[in-house]
């Protein structure tokens, strides 16, 4: 008897595989055979899966378990599969090729819009997915409170799952909204209430979404120079005009012959990646631009809860009274970077157009995971991680630059780093890309200083993260670094 395979509505899968396979002149045995041989040459079942129960795929394909029984023992007979008594069949055979590109790929030839050209050429932003000596920005995870994030997380599924499985408000969860401006105003000096907070998925969906609400093609960007490179990344896919403007110890230093700006882009507590702080008479002079002109501020508050020496300055947003400043904020480095949680503190007139505009790209974040964020806060657990972070990167701060003054000058000249994540040390003009080439064969990360020039005065120097490593790996990790051939960049 041959008949066609028909699947119930809960094995999709399995007909999608069955599909060329189905011709009603031949035995099921061998449509069966046919389908599985061809599914696991061309990688649609990879090396080691686990194929369905003889049992199970008999009811999802309504065909006799005997059948699927004998195709089986076919197919462990030819070497497709083995079978274990007790634990199941796997796929036995790894042919070679690839599962993830088509047959028919070809390279990269796609034409894409200008948009979309200016994001490739931009060379997009890649954070490092493991904590390797020097990578930068990137906390610890391992002196996270996993166990509390574990219970609060449980008694949020417990009493709330079925709600907080839904869709939710693309404004945000309103007790973490809540939390969040709390928090701000007492640390921060941050004008905020809970309306004006947009919860967002990252920093860099922040600006992306300002930058397409704020700008149009040609509009004046005012960058720091050096700067952040994802603020260039995505004011350049907006189309606007980029304007590097030169950073001091003082912050920010725009000279009067520079157009008035639509935008300015900010680091004013920590600049990025000087680490100077913006002073007083110079933030009082932008707000007064900025009311003058009709221009946007985004204050990037990126690592503001880790400052270890003297008093941190407050927000540039609480001096602003004309609604001007755009505050921005993420959690990523004070808590963990796959939280995928940032917010931005709106000016009243920006909410409902921001909050629009959100919905355009994802909706909203994870209402679970905020929810668990949101009594993280309102429980104390977040200033008490805080307060713990700050002594123990301080401490690793310090050792760096007690092993760099001991094992790297004259090569690296390290600058005041009155806080955050890494520290930024200067190289001699030249050397930054044929020692990094050395650094990186002995297995080390040291980003550049000069990628984050949009000018022609870029200077040569390494950004070092040192949050996320032990006191012994900042050890190993200079003792490696001081055995590079310098004679080789000269």
């Amino acid at each position: 008897m041959t008949r066609p395979i028909h699947a119930n509505p809960g094995a999709k899968l399995w007909l999608n595989l069955f599909e060329q396979a189905q011709h009603t002149g031949r035995p099921i045995r061998e449509q069966l055979c046919q389908a599985l041989r061809q599914a696991i040459r061309s990688h649609a079942l990879a090396y080691g899966m686990r194929l369905p129960a003889s049992r199970t795929l008999a009811s999802d394909l309504g065909v006799s378990r005997i059948t699927v029984e004998a195709a089986y023992a076919q197919l462990e007979a030819e070497g497709y599969i083995h079978r274990h008594v007790g634990k199941g069949s796997f796929v036995a055979q790894q042919f070679a090729g690839s599962s993830t590109k088509p047959a028919h790929a070809q390279p990269s030839s796609a034409r894409l819009s200008a948009r979309g050209q200016r994001l490739v050429d931009g060379g997009g932003c890649r954070d490092p997915r493991l904590p390797t000596a020097f990578a930068a920005g990137s906390p610890d995870l391992r002196v996270f409170p996993h166990e509390i994030w574990r219970r609060l997380l449980n008694q949020q599924l417990r009493r709330n799952q079925t709600a907080l499985l839904g869709y939710g408000d693309p404004q945000g969860y309103l007790p973490l909204r809540e939390a969040i401006a709390s928090y701000l105003q007492q640390a921060r000096g941050v004008k905020a209430s809970a309306e004006q907070v947009l919860v967002l998925t990252s920093s860099q969906q922040a600006l992306h979404l300002l930058g397409s609400l704020l700008l149009d093609a040609g509009d004046t960007v005012w960058l720091e120079e050096p700067g952040y490179r994802g603020a260039r990344t995505a004011f350049d896919a907006a189309g606007a005009r980029l304007l590097p403007v030169a950073v001091d110890q003082d912050g920010l230093c725009p000279h009067a012959t520079l157009p008035p700006p639509r935008l300015i882009y900010l680091t004013p507590s920590h600049q990025y990646p000087t680490g100077s702080t913006l002073s007083l008479p110079r933030r009082l002079a932008l707000l007064q631009l900025a009311r003058q002109h009709g221009s946007w501020i985004i204050e990037d508050d990126y690592d503001s809860e880790f400052h270890y020496d003297g008093r941190p300055v407050s927000s540039l947003q609480g001096l602003d009274d004309s609604g001007q400043v755009i505050y921005l904020g993420t959690f990523s480095k004070a808590l963990f970077p796959s939280l995928r949680l940032a917010y931005v503190v709106l000016p009243p007139a920006l909410i409902d157009a921001a909050t629009t505009a959100r919905t355009v790209y994802d909706g909203h974040s994870s209402q679970l995971l905020q929810a668990v964020c949101a009594d993280f806060i309102e429980q104390g657990h977040f200033a008490a991680h805080l307060r713990y972070q700050r002594k123990l990167y301080r401490s690793r701060r310090d050792l760096l630059l007690d092993e760099i003054n001991r094992k790297l000058k004259p090569l690296l000249t390290p600058l005041p780093s009155p806080g955050g994540l890494q520290l930024l040390t200067l190289l001699p003009d030249g050397l930054e890309a044929p020692l990094s080439q050395q650094a990186s064969a002995l297995g080390l990360v040291t980003p550049g200083l000069r990628g984050l020039y949009g000018g022609q005065e870029a200077k040569d120097g390494w950004l070092l993260g040192f949050a996320a490593l032990s006191a012994e790996e900042i050890r190993q990790a200079v003792a490696t670094l001081a055995n590079i051939d310098r004679s080789k960049g000269k």
